[in-house]
């Protein structure tokens, strides 16, 4: 039973990082998942605080990647056309374009959304970055979170 955990939770850990980048898929809570499986199994020997402190960091990093992009956007002068051109170009670049999509998409995405709702390609663009640079610190934290969530289930799963 503790190695079906091992191996569930180590494919909520990939899946769990794939999410940082995939907004299909979220990211923190499922590294957080496979953090609990291998904290569950006999493998598991870390102190409960850290179980705590990666479920508020995975929590507060969720909550956060949805209040970035917009409050950026905002900042910039952007509109919500912005953020859904970021997330739209985020998914088509992830497919188009990989591994390049990822940053170009978003960025690409927010500036014909934001183009579509302004007058001038100026106001356009200020807004386009201010979404991007929302999406690029959004999913810069989810990264950390999730990469420390894995260091974490590696080192208990597998260097123990």
């Amino acid at each position: 039973m503790d190695y079906l955990l091992i191996i569930i939770g180590s494919i909520t850990i990939i899946l769990g990082l794939l999410g940082c980048f995939l907004p299909i898929l979220p990211g923190p809570p499922l590294s957080f998942l496979g953090l609990v499986l291998v904290y569950i199994s006999k493998f598991g020997q870390f102190n409960s605080s850290i179980l705590i402190w990666t479920g508020i960091s995975a929590l507060v990093v969720t909550l956060l990647d949805y209040i970035l992009p917009i409050w950026a956007t905002k900042k910039f002068g952007g509109t919500k056309r912005g953020v859904w051109g970021a997330t739209i170009g985020l998914i088509i670049g992830t497919f188009v374009f990989p591994p390049f999509g990822i940053i170009v998409g978003p960025f690409l995405g927010a500036l014909i959304g934001e183009a579509s709702a302004r007058e001038t390609n100026g106001k356009a663009f200020k807004s386009a970055l201010g979404s991007f640079l929302g999406f690029l610190l959004g999913t810069g934290l989810k990264l950390i979170v999730s990469g420390v969530i894995a260091y974490y289930f590696v080192v208990e799963s597998f260097l123990r």
